[in-house]
């Protein structure tokens, strides 16, 4: 009897664990949506910049928090800065128009990217997850659930038109909701068998599992980055059209004659 405290701490233990060894690759998920994602364009494209940027039907909108200018507003070649009309050469409303015309363009290919990126870290996560020892009955859920949450996430991304829509809160919330659905799936399972093997007296196994738990997060985080590198050259593919976009944007300037600076391109 003295066992059933220690099997309780022990599968507590590793539940807490596997909550966070497996919270990097459902994070994945979410993370590799984000349109023009700051990292992979940085370190793909050398592309950056410190606007969100909306996609409206009419117009498109860089806002930032700070500094200023906070907003721009882009419509058919015609300029507003933080709310003011600012008058523009007839070159630079051509500028305009055709860097709004292929931003436009171009967010369908980001999409496309980003649900291209879901696909390839659920498909890792379940490939991982196969080396785990989960029941049969555990896989099959865990697969279906995973399935249900990448569709989710592609069907989000196809309607997004905001670099907001999966970022703060709501990326958060959204990660929470994926991690607590199919963490203590996983841990469940791993701590059941934990259960069975300390009450048959084979508290090897025991320690096993709980060696594996322990592991993974070391074993899985650079896994999954690993996986993820595929995903470059559909990013690369990108870099031309941004880098366009960077030199329509040059000359372009707002009332105060600074250069708007939507997007900035490392040399």
């Amino acid at each position: 009897m003295d066992q059933y405290p220690w099997v309780i701490r022990f599968t507590g233990i590793m539940s807490m664990r596997l909550f966070c060894c497996l919270s990097f690759p459902l994070l994945s998920l979410s993370l590799v949506a984000l349109p023009l994602h700051a990292q992979d364009l940085a370190s793909t494209c050398r592309a950056s910049s410190s606007y969100d940027v909306t996609i409206n039907s009419d117009n498109l909108v860089f806002d930032r928090a700070s500094p200023a200018p906070l907003r721009v507003e882009l419509r058919h070649g015609a300029l507003r800065v933080d709310g003011v009309a600012v008058p523009q050469p007839a070159e630079s409303q051509d500028r305009l128009a055709v860097f709004e015309r292929e931003l436009r363009a171009l967010a369908p290919r980001v999409r496309t990217v980003a649900q291209s990126g879901v696909d390839m870290a659920a498909r890792g996560v379940l490939a991982e997850s196969s080396s785990l020892g989960l029941s049969a009955a555990t896989q099959a859920e865990l697969t279906q659930r995973l399935t249900r949450h990448a569709s989710d996430l592609k069907q989000r991304i196809a309607s997004m038109r905001s670099t907001r829509d999966l970022q703060g809160d709501v990326a958060s919330r959204y990660e929470n909701e994926i991690i607590s659905d199919l963490a203590p799936l996983v841990a469940g399972d791993l701590g059941q068998q934990a259960v069975d093997a300390a009450l048959s007296g084979d508290l090897q196994a025991a320690a096993d599992l709980r060696d594996r738990a322990t592991t993974l997060a070391t074993q899985m985080q650079p896994s999954m980055q690993q996986r993820m590198q595929a995903l470059r050259p559909q990013i690369a593919e990108l870099c031309p059209a941004i880098e366009r976009l960077a030199e329509l944007q040059q000359g372009v300037r707002d009332a105060q004659g600074q250069p708007l600076h939507l997007l900035q391109i490392e040399p």
